[in-house]
């Protein structure tokens, strides 16, 4: 599949998985992640996968500085319940990025459970935002939450949204649809990836 060329341009996530260099896919354990394996996995690329990974890459900045993030070493918090509109989609994008599961996930190796993702991911939390991050070694905590509408859509999808979606649009005005809704991902992804008002970062406490 060819990609719009913009993928290339979009910040990439590089992380350490100690479970990778543990079982030998590298010494180091190093990887780096790209908005496109957030694409493949959700099968679509929109304004909320986009969403969900800039989150991600933001928290994990938040939390580590200049150290490299540790996969499996956060646990993701969503506000929402696990089958609430698009909470599935930003999980998932969040999983592959953190490594954090819910019950599902990798229950660890050994007796102490080493390398553990299972119940990292947790739905229904209580915090003003979408998604908040905590790390296991430290307890240092961030929330996050999503402004899209820094990144409004084109004038244009005014009229050509209601046509698209009551299946009335023609060949023209369908190609025309895909490209606006490409061009606002984009925008996101290339002019406001670091728009401290497009993702919204505060600490979160750990509780006393």
């Amino acid at each position: 599949m060819e990609f719009p060329g913009f993928f290339s341009e979009a910040p990439t996530i590089t992380l350490r998985d100690p479970l990778a260099a543990f079982l030998g896919l590298s010494k180091s354990g190093v990887m780096s992640y790209a908005y496109a394996d957030a694409v493949k996995l959700a099968g679509h690329s929109c304004p909320i996968v986009a969403g969900a990974y800039l989150m991600v890459r933001r928290g994990l900045s938040q939390l580590y500085g200049g150290e490299l993030p540790e996969r499996g070493n956060v646990k993701v918090y969503l506000r929402a319940p696990r089958d609430e509109g698009t909470t599935g989609v930003i999980a998932a994008v969040a999983t592959l990025l953190t490594g954090a599961a819910p019950e599902t996930g990798f229950d660890g190796i050994g007796t102490r459970r080493r390398f553990t993702r299972r119940d990292l991911l947790r739905f229904d939390a209580t915090f003003d935002g979408i998604m908040a991050l905590r790390r296991n070694d430290n307890g240092q905590g961030v929330i996050l939450d999503l402004d899209m509408t820094v990144v409004p859509f084109a004038r244009e999808m005014q009229v050509l949204l209601p046509r698209v979606m009551t299946e009335q649009a023609d060949e023209d005005e369908q190609e025309r649809f895909a490209t606006l809704w490409q061009a606002r991902v984009e925008q996101m992804l290339v002019r406001h990836a670091d728009d401290p008002a497009l993702i919204r970062v505060c600490e979160w406490k750990a509780a006393a």
